[in-house]
């Protein structure tokens, strides 16, 4: 077993799968009759059928939540960045500001 951590998603992705695999045993049992030429299954068979399109609609919820926890944290990651820049410079603004105020004050006072 690997010691791999599960994501968000995996399950559902897991779930999907087995579910499209039990629908398309089931189309292709459902199927089989017809081509053969013998009688045909019992309405439940086209049910499980059915299955196919559900496993495939679960697995992409799987695949879109894990997409969606593994873009949260860099948009938190890159949030903060961001601000840690515009914080860096404002404050780089605002002694540039302040330098220029020492040298038009030093600039005046030597005239």
């Amino acid at each position: 077993m690997s010691k791999q951590t599960r994501g968000a998603g995996d399950l559902l992705v897991r779930i999907g799968a087995v579910l499209f695999i039990v629908g398309a045993v089931g189309t292709l049992a459902t199927m089989a009759p017809l081509l053969l030429g013998t009688s045909r299954l019992p309405t439940p068979a086209y049910f499980v059928s059915m299955l196919m399109g559900v496993g495939l609609a679960v697995a992409l919820v799987g695949l879109l939540k894990a997409a969606m926890a593994q873009r949260q944290p860099s948009a938190a990651s890159s949030a903060a960045s961001s601000s840690s820049r515009s914080s860096r410079s404002s404050a780089d603004a605002s002694g540039d500001a302040s330098g220029d105020s020492d040298r038009a004050s030093q600039a005046a006072a030597e005239l």
